[in-house]
């Protein structure tokens, strides 16, 4: 036999490589979405991601707990009444630090997997548009909540240690929770909608930045316009166009918080119910654009 046709033989064995069925559990669109959900919550605080990603997000919740910390324990060592901040100012006056976090954790995200074009892929299966887009909003709010609920806990416990009156202290940090529980959905939403319009990560930074801080700015500037000029109840119609401004109305409103409008005026239970509606409007609103967001990207 030629040597030609041995190695034609050979080279058509057909090899048996041991290949079986996968026989393990399948865990389905249940489990995918939560393991995307605590990736990215954990992605937020720089957790498993390199020593250079995790500055940003740690510094700012460190600046974000500082004056809770030094609150307390001036508190305990002067014997004080009550606490100098109230639990549901502490946000409104660290909007800034909350501004710079959202800015920067929200681009991250869901910019790159839109960069590197990976969406599609999550999209194969089993997961889908809405796991997707649950996942990451419940991420970015959660991230938000321990951000912003963290410093409240600290003034809570600071507040017991310093003997303050626990019923009292207990419906103040309450209401704290469920104003910042508000804000962190609102801001979620807003800033993602923004961050998935563009891939590029910068330009999701600075338009998030450029919404909360611009959008704030304007609206305090007009209501002093209008408060300078005796025009008082326009001032709480305006806060309708800052997120901000729309925590703060809602819990002047219900969560007996103290007004930052000018002159300290904040919104009766009237117009309180309206920002209210505009405040659950524009997180359902986020959602929805997200989801049709989404839909294009998976095709």
């Amino acid at each position: 036999m030629p040597p030609e046709t041995v190695t034609q033989q050979r080279a058509d064995v057909i090899h048996n490589i041991g290949y079986r069925h996968y026989e393990g559990p399948r865990l389905g669109r249940a489990y995918a979405r939560r393991s995307l959900f605590s990736q990215s919550l954990r992605g937020a605080y720089g957790l498993g991601r390199s020593a250079k990603s995790k500055v940003a997000p740690m510094l700012l919740f460190a600046v974000m707990c500082m004056p809770a910390a030094i609150i307390v324990a001036v508190a305990i060592a002067t014997n004080v009444d009550q606490l100098p901040v109230k639990y549901t100012r502490y946000a409104i006056m660290l909007q800034a630090v909350i501004g710079l976090y959202t800015a920067s954790q929200a681009p991250q995200s869901v910019s790159r997997d839109l960069r590197f074009k990976t969406v599609p892929l999550y999209f194969s299966r089993p997961i889908e548009t809405m796991d997707y887009v649950v996942a990451k909003f419940a991420a970015m709010a959660s991230a938000l909540f321990i951000l912003t609920g963290a410093p409240l806990l600290i003034l809570y416990a600071g507040a017991l240690l310093a003997k303050l009156d626990f019923a009292d202290q207990t419906k103040g940090f309450a209401q704290g929770l469920v104003s910042v529980a508000l804000l962190s959905l609102l801001f979620a939403g807003i800033s993602l909608v923004v961050a998935a319009l563009t891939p590029r990560r910068g330009f999701g930074v600075a338009a998030v930045i450029a919404l909360l801080t611009i959008s704030y700015g304007a609206v305090s500037a007009v209501q002093a316009i209008a408060w300078d000029q005796a025009n008082t109840g326009s001032v709480n119609w305006i806060g309708l166009f800052s997120p901000i401004t729309i925590i703060d109305g809602v819990q002047t409103a219900f969560l007996g918080a103290s007004s930052s409008f000018p002159g300290g005026v904040g919104p009766g239970t009237g117009t309180g119910l309206v920002y209210v509606l505009v405040l659950l409007g524009l997180i359902a609103g986020s959602y929805g654009l997200l989801m049709r967001r989404y839909r294009k990207v998976g095709l």
